[in-house]
Order: structure tokens, then sequence, then C-alpha cells
């Protein structure tokens, strides 16, 4: 397998130079960036991962250049010349090169950058379980942008790395409310209740974590609060997890020096993790693409 890299229409070596100097996402992080997973040849939730890219764009004012079908188009035929049944595809989107000044150039000529590795999912984090420890979230406001600004994200996690955990679980310092991970959302469980932060500006509405909300929860006759909590509230959890596009559901076995639970991979989150195989084992873009059929036809979906 090799790494498959392409930007603005051409396939390129990933050592070649390829970034101009006032490429706006360069410069400033002027710009947003989707990941997404496949398996077995086919990317996972694309429906849902593409929505939340143009969601992203329109936040941020960038111009639409390349249609979906074009971005569907790109991702197969770069699964198809990497030879790999199963890794990640990082897309990026810059407002484009203009003069280093802060107002919008006109016309704005996006930059469109992707790069697929065959980067496997940590299976020894997911049955394991891995060590989080608590940081302050010092990112900016609009953290349900999926931008390129991700530096508060590096020293969160860097943060963590040095107190020797794996990830770190942030908390916004005015409120002491917990709001995600640094590279995905955070759940705990507290009697039989899963419990997460709401959809706000605080948190990206990351595609794994609406897809165990939407198409996990209820099959498995689970409640989901979407509502703030902080430090107490979640040390008296008996499971914590993180969902994520990267590595799916892993489970949070302490944080600092407290124990989650008894200190292993709990039967709600197993029963979520089994679930999500599932789910990427069939796929769920032909399904939801017939409910959204069955809405506009005023017809009475059924959960699967």
């Amino acid at each position: 397998m090799k790494e498959i890299v392409y930007i603005d229409g051409a396939f390129i070596d990933l050592n070649e130079y390829a970034v101009q100097l006032e490429d706006r996402g360069y410069m400033f992080g002027d710009g947003i960036c989707e990941t997404v997973r496949f398996y077995d040849k086919k990317c996972f939730a694309l429906r849902r991962h593409l929505a939340q890219y143009r969601r992203s764009m329109k936040e941020l004012n960038i111009p639409i250049t390349d249609t979906d079908v074009e971005i569907v188009n790109l991702f197969d035929e770069m699964i198809e010349k990497s030879g790999a049944d199963n890794g990640l595809i990082y897309l990026q989107l810059t407002r484009g090169t203009a003069k280093r000044e802060y107002k919008f150039p006109v016309p704005s000529l996006p930059h469109l950058n992707a790069i697929l590795r065959d980067t496997p999912v940590d299976e020894a984090a997911q049955q394991n379980g891995i060590k989080a420890v608590l940081v302050e979230d010092i990112r900016w406001l609009r953290c349900d942008i999926g931008s390129l600004n991700l530096l508060g994200n590096i020293l969160a996690y860097d943060e963590a790395r040095r107190a020797f955990a794996d990830d770190a679980i942030l908390y916004r310092k005015d409120t002491g409310h917990i709001t995600e991970a640094t590279g995905g959302n955070f759940f705990i469980v507290k009697d039989g209740i899963l419990w997460t932060h709401p959809a706000d500006n605080l948190i990206l509405n990351g595609v794994t974590r609406s897809i165990l909300i939407d198409r996990i929860a209820k099959p498995l006759d689970l409640t989901v609060v979407q509502k703030n909590f902080d430090k107490e509230f979640m040390m008296k959890a008996e499971e914590a997890f993180i969902t994520s596009t990267e590595n799916e559901i892993v489970p949070v076995i302490s944080i600092g020096k407290q124990k989650i639970g008894d200190g292993k991979m709990g039967d709600v989150t197993k029963k979520i993790l089994d679930a999500y195989h599932a789910l990427t084992a069939r796929g769920i873009d032909t399904d939801e693409e017939e409910e959204e059929k069955d809405k506009v036809e005023g017809k009475k979906t059924f959960g699967m």
C-alpha cells in the first residue's frame, strides 16, 4: 500500500513541495479539515462527513468550488490507487493564496488537498482503554467548526503526554464544564445513562458522536443526555469513553489518579463498540438515503 496525496487536481509525491508561502491555510490557519475512515474500500458515513465539511465552509464563508460528487469520486480514486482495504483520508480546504492581509481575498480560489494513509484503528486502546488527565480548555469559542486552528488541542495533548497519560479531557475554567477530548467527543455513563456535552459552539459535533446518538443509542435502549456536567459529576461515572473517526470508541479507564469504574471497559461501552462495528461492516449511507426519501415522500420510517 502506498500513501496517496492530492492537491488542486493532481496527485503528487508526499515529499514534493506543494504549499505556497502565502496560502492562507499556511499563514493564518484559514481553512477547514475533515477526516474520513474507509472500511473494505468504502468510505463510512460519507454523507455525514460531507455535511459537516459543508457546514464548516459555510461558517467560514469559504466558497464551494468542488461538488460532493467530485469529492466522492476523488476518494474512490484515491482508495483504488492506494490498494488499501482500510484506512483514513484527511481532507483539507484553505481559502486560497493571496497577499498576507486579514481581509478575505476577492476572488477567493480555495486549495483542496487530501492525503490517504493505511492508518489502522488503535485496537489496543479500544480493548484496554486509555489513561487521561484533566486539562483546561483554552481553545477559541467556535470549536463547532472543523477548522485548521488546532494549537489548543495540541498543547493539551502535549500536557497529557508529559503527565504520562494518553489523552486530555478538557474543561472550561470559567464554568468548570467538561467539553471533550483533544481529538474526539467525550461521554460518561452514570446510572446507565449516557452524558455528553451539548452540541454547541464549545465542541465539534463529531460524526461518530452523531452516529452513536442517532443510530446506536435507541436500539440499545440507552438514554443520551446532552447537558453540561463538571469534574465532580464526571468522577462519579461508572464508565467513560471517547468517540472519534480515527479510533471509533475508546474507553477511558482513569482520569488523573482516579480509576473510572473498575478501570476496565464497561458493559455499556462494549455494547456501543460492538454496535458501531456492526454499522461499519454494513455501512449506513444507503440506509440514510432511503430514510431521507421516506421523509420527503411522507412515509413513516421504522428503526433498524
